[in-house]
């Protein structure tokens, strides 16, 4: 269990109990993009000790909040996920994010970045209420590689996805930069011009992107 306790009949403090120790909203990050073995989680969480990760993860095992699972074959590796209680946590953690996001700028030297982290970000801020209907091709340069990602507006809201499309309107740009094009503190074509980003397809369609996403209050 957690060492921390807070003496108060309060919801939050309880809360405050369970996540509230320093990697554990990180781990939670990790396991709602997937159920992950411990040595992935390790390694996503760069500078975190295996015996600081193991308790943290006995912590919220004991809570109810993540279980152990084991994949099926060919894999048979062990794996942790979230709960039905864990999973209830992602509202909170949108939240979280669009009100982090006030503070995520500049970047700092020795920051490191997860292309997975994209999903969970465009989601926090994707607009819920009806978007112009476009579909556009989103690609992160990494360390790794490239990621891609399909951003789609329609009736039911803004929707993302891993993937790339086969054809269509895409751009390609660090994500920093593609959050600076979706605040408007960036033009398209400032980005393209100075190369911080690379252009393909309709623009008409690309400069739909603001439209796709609410930072309105994530900025305030």
């Amino acid at each position: 269990m957690s060492g921390t306790r807070y003496a108060q009949f309060c919801a939050l403090a309880r809360a405050a109990e369970i996540i509230g120790e320093r990697w554990t909203l990180l781990i939670i990050r990790e396991l709602l993009l997937a159920p992950t073995r411990f040595g992935d989680l390790a390694a996503r969480l760069n500078d975190v000790s295996p015996a600081l990760l193991t308790g943290r993860l006995n912590a919220l095992i004991d809570h109810g909040v993540v279980r152990r699972a084991t994949l099926p074959a060919p894999y048979n590796a062990q794996v942790y996920e979230l709960t039905e209680i864990g999973l209830a946590i992602q509202p909170a953690i949108r939240e979280l994010i669009r009100w982090g996001g006030r503070f995520l700028f500049p970047m700092r030297e020795d920051d490191v970045f997860e292309p997975d982290w994209v999903l969970l970000a465009l989601d926090a801020i994707a607009e819920r209420s009806p978007t112009p209907v476009c579909r556009i091709t989103l690609r992160v340069p990494h360390a790794g590689g490239r990621a891609g990602f399909i951003i789609e507006g329609g009736s039911q809201g803004t929707r993302i996805a891993r993937g790339e499309l086969a054809e269509g309107a895409a751009i390609e740009a660090r994500f920093d930069t593609f959050l600076q094009i979706l605040t408007r503190d960036l033009s398209l074509e400032e980005a393209a011009s100075k190369k911080q980003a690379r252009l393909e397809g309709s623009e008409r369609t690309l400069r739909k992107l603001p439209q796709l996403f609410d930072l309105a209050t994530a900025r305030r």
